[in-house]
């Protein structure tokens, strides 16, 4: 989430793996939203492969799993949200919304006020 000139992004470990960020949040609201991992993929401009890999990575790193998949050709088949998916992501953004009131602490205003609007450019070698 971008703070004015502040950009934050919240992330939650599972040892070396990464169990949930801004993208597999979003992965995961869009795999609720399309109840399908390859539709939600495609909402996001992301490959099948690309959103099962980061769906397989949330499910290893939560227990019980976030997504579950259907299999079947009838009505109830694609992927979908389950209990423990839903309380992750309120929690995780419920984070977020908490994270975006730094900018009204004293230690964004002393970390903005050295920061610059722009990077110098890259020193000559």
């Amino acid at each position: 989430m971008k703070i004015g000139p502040l950009w934050l992004k919240l992330q939650i470990a599972c040892g070396d793996a990464l169990a949930l960020g801004p993208g597999k949040a979003d992965l995961l609201d869009a795999i609720k939203t399309h109840g399908s991992i390859s539709a939600a993929g495609r909402a996001l401009g992301m490959s099948y492969r690309r959103a099962w890999l980061l769906v397989d990575e949330m499910n290893r790193c939560f227990d019980p799993p976030v997504v579950e998949t259907l299999r079947g050709g009838g009505v109830e088949r694609g992927a979908r949200i389950t209990d423990t998916g839903i309380l992750v992501l309120q929690a995780y953004r419920e984070m977020e919304a908490e994270a975006a009131t730094i900018a009204d602490r004293p230690a964004y205003a002393r970390l903005r006020a050295s920061l610059r609007p722009e990077p110098l450019p890259p020193a000559a070698r």
